[in-house]
């Protein structure tokens, strides 16, 4: 494969200034995309070129296939990064960048079928020795499947989309009346939201943590893992904290889940990063997912290993390989990111409007990914997340008092954010001991804190 010499971010937000100063590191030019409500956004200041691709609907600018490969011809990109979110997970879109002799940063777009649908992933990972949630065969047709594999794996029981994902389509069940309501309430629902009825059934974990593990591949039967990252505080099954290394794991358990996905990663010859998505509960690891795509979070794992995610995904997709081996791979300290989202830390209404003043927290071991400042607009039409913070310390200790003290120096008016939010979890005593896991942010909030 050729080397890459100009890449189009097909992204916006935090994001695509992220790939872009990894571009810029690396020397390769850069193509920003953007919708007409994006045209003052600062990845779009700083990219050698812009392309205007629609107005501000997704549909019509960022989901816009045809849109985002003009704009590759017009320009001349020989590559495009899709970030995360909208085509990053798209499979057509890969296979219409190939068609146009345009290299995807990411997996082969076969790679991102498989694990784009739940239950051929789950069926995937078992193949390949990944443990997974004891659960249906696969798809749960009929009321009456529902209900014999609900008596089979025991209750409770949890109904989920096979595509899609962020809790929706998801229902838990507890008796047999909970089966059928919730089998025919996920069915609509996912329906509505994929555009794809198919659901399946897993036992549901009471208490369990989440842990995801981070892998690269060549695409040649080479592949790493960089550790984990513990993304157990969630809202409606959205994460806001993430932690590298995991409070609840030890060494020995660490290496060992993360050479058990590395293996399955050799085996699949999967190209470029990924993440493998468990539940984790009274020391056993239950797959849920796999991520073909960059994670929001991903600034920890670099955090803590050194590694440059960004450009080893330029690397790997130019031909190049991986930059290191299993060997090279050493985690260092603790590292933290806060979500900052637009929105009302007591209500989570999203709070789009005029940024007025903007001051970022700085420091040893502090880092800001985001594209806002002050004068910048947050439109209306998109996710709300403006910034990640991400603090590095050489214990968890030191980690969580210097999140605190970045957490009071951010300041961003005019607007609502939920750095509120993160200055109460800094201080609770639950997160201080890293005694946590999914359901506990919710437990806190509908306790009426924050």
């Amino acid at each position: 494969m050729p080397m890459i010499s100009k890449i189009l971010i097909a992204n916006r937000g935090e994001i695509a200034l992220r790939v872009l100063r990894a571009c810029k590191e690396l020397g390769i030019a850069s193509v920003a995309v953007h919708s007409t409500a994006d045209a003052d956004a600062m990845h779009v200041r700083l990219a050698d070129e812009s392309v205007c691709i629609g107005p501000p609907p997704s549909r019509e600018s960022y989901l816009n296939i045809h849109q985002i490969v003009a704009a590759c011809e017009i320009t001349g990109a020989d590559a495009v990064h899709p970030g995360y979110g909208f085509l990053s997970e798209n499979a057509k879109f890969a296979d219409i960048l190939e068609a146009h002799g345009i290299t995807f940063i990411g997996p082969t777009a076969d790679h991102i079928r498989i694990m784009g649908d739940k239950i051929t992933a789950k069926t995937t990972a078992q193949q390949l020795g990944i443990p997974v949630v004891p659960g249906s065969d696969g798809e749960v047709k009929t009321e009456a499947d529902a209900l014999r594999t609900a008596r089979e794996i025991g209750y409770p029981v949890l109904i989920k989309a096979t595509a899609g994902g962020g809790g929706r389509g998801m229902k838990v069940a507890r008796t047999e009346a909970d089966v059928i309501e919730a089998w025919s309430t996920a069915r609509t629902e996912a329906a509505a939201a994929f555009g794809n009825e198919s659901v399946y059934m897993e036992k549901y974990l009471g208490k369990p943590r989440h842990i995801e593990i981070q892998v690269f591949g060549d695409g040649e039967g080479n592949a790493v893992h960089l550790g984990e990252r513990d993304c157990s505080l969630q809202r409606r099954h959205q994460k806001v904290w993430e932690e590298a290394n995991s409070p609840a794991l030890n060494v020995e358990q660490r290496m060992k889940i993360g050479q058990i996905c590395a293996d399955a990663m050799k085996k699949l010859k999967y190209r470029g990063a990924g993440t493998i998505e468990f539940l984790y509960e009274n020391g056993e690891f239950y797959f849920i997912e796999m991520n073909t795509r960059l994670q929001v979070e991903h600034p920890v794992t670099e955090a803590i290993t050194g590694i440059d995610l960004v450009h080893e995904q330029i690397r790997v997709a130019s031909g190049g390989g991986l930059s290191v081996t299993q060997d090279d791979v050493h985690f260092h300290g603790h590292a933290i990111e806060c979500r900052i989202n637009a929105e009302d830390a007591r209500t989570f209404v999203p709070s789009p409007g005029t940024i007025t003043h903007f001051h970022a927290p700085g420091g040893l071991g502090v880092r800001i990914d985001s594209g806002a400042y002050q004068g910048y607009r947050i439109p209306p039409y998109y996710d709300s997340l403006i910034g990640k913070l991400i603090v590095h310390g050489r214990t968890r200790v030191e980690c969580m008092m210097r999140l605190r003290r970045a957490l009071d120096e951010f300041v961003v008016d005019g607007i609502k954010t939920t750095l509120p939010l993160f200055q109460e979890l800094v201080s609770n005593q639950d997160i201080a001991n890293g005694d946590y896991d999914i359901h506990w942010l919710e437990n806190y909030l509908a306790k009426g804190s924050a």
